[in-house]
């Protein structure tokens, strides 16, 4: 067994009086979102270990997630890491995706297993006050991160458009991109998940073709991802390795992908289901962030390459 673990939290959730219990579906909520959406599994009839088919039934959240790590304060994060730092912080780039991917691990068991998303069990888990402090932390979190992403924005636009948007008017085009999205909300989870999906392919390659361009050095990269030092780094590095753990490790992730992963159809009291839930979301997940992290190593070697250790003159 696994006492203490998801073994324990299956065991109890086996109770008709668990407070992990999710709310019968007739409880005469007043509004659904997509988070509500059930996406059918298909069978699988030659009983195999891995099936593809099953694999893009479940193929969304992990994706959904992974914007996260790809968002304009991670960008901004990996073009500073790499103008001030060189390849030499790739490492903790790698430390801290291979920890959130860890994360979003546990978020996305706990959604299976459970039937609910972080916020809800830690709703039926604690008292009132140390709600209220989850929640202040995670409001906190969110506004830090936010603030990023809306002035990185803004930046982008800004310089996209060269000079000719103002950086208040790139923070109301991304304020307006917001609602945008949030009317997706029509169209389904589905079609929600394939326009990510496409956000994250177009990103992949106009990066890509970015570090095809420049031909930052191999041999500094492969030092620089796994070798864990950081030669004649400073104050400015050190901050800027913080701020790499901080862009990628985000705690209000974790309640997003707890709360994607109960779009799929799982029949909880079917251990079987619930064990493939689990193997296909890891997958999934596997592969979502070793795309972003791919697509934030082309971010940071590029800026590397162009402007470390160099003067005005030399970039010009």
């Amino acid at each position: 067994g696994e006492p203490g673990g998801l073994g324990g939290v299956v065991s109890t959730i086996s109770s008709s009086r668990s407070p992990l219990q999710p709310p019968d579906s007739d409880d005469g909520e007043p509004f659904t979102t997509y988070f509500d959406s059930k996406i059918p599994i298909p069978e699988d009839e030659t009983h195999s270990c891995f099936s593809f088919r099953k694999l893009w039934a479940f193929t969304g959240p992990g994706f959904l997630m992974s914007i996260a790590y790809l968002d304009p304060g991670n960008i901004e994060s990996d073009l500073q890491s790499g103008a001030v730092a060189g390849f030499k912080l790739l490492w903790v780039l790698l430390l801290a995706t291979i920890i959130g991917l860890l994360l979003q691990r546990l978020a996305a068991r706990l959604g299976v297993v459970t039937g609910l998303h972080l916020a809800e069990v830690c709703h039926r888990q604690y008292q009132k006050f140390p709600r209220i402090i989850l929640w202040l932390m995670v409001e906190l979190a969110i506004i830090g991160s936010d603030m990023q992403e809306v002035i990185g924005s803004a930046i982008a636009i800004n310089l996209l458009s060269v000079g000719k948007i103002p950086l208040w008017g790139g923070v109301l085009i991304t304020i307006a991109d917001t609602f945008v999205f949030l009317f997706l909300d029509k169209y389904g989870l589905r079609k929600l998940e394939a326009f990510f999906g496409l956000l994250i392919t177009i990103m992949a390659l106009t990066f890509g073709y970015e570090y095809i361009t420049v031909k930052p050095n191999q041999e500094k990269l492969l030092q620089g991802l796994f070798i864990p030092y950081c030669r004649d780094c400073g104050t400015p590095q050190l901050e800027q390795a913080v701020g790499i753990v901080g862009a990628v490790i985000m705690p209000h992730n974790m309640y997003l992908h707890s709360a994607l992963v109960k779009s799929r159809q799982v029949n909880r009291a079917d251990k079987r289901e619930v064990r493939e839930a689990n193997k296909y979301f890891f997958i999934e997940s596997c592969i979502a962030l070793f795309v972003s992290f791919i697509i934030n190593i082309f971010v940071v070697t590029v800026f590397a390459e162009a402007f470390f250790d160099k003067t005005n003159a030399d970039v010009v």
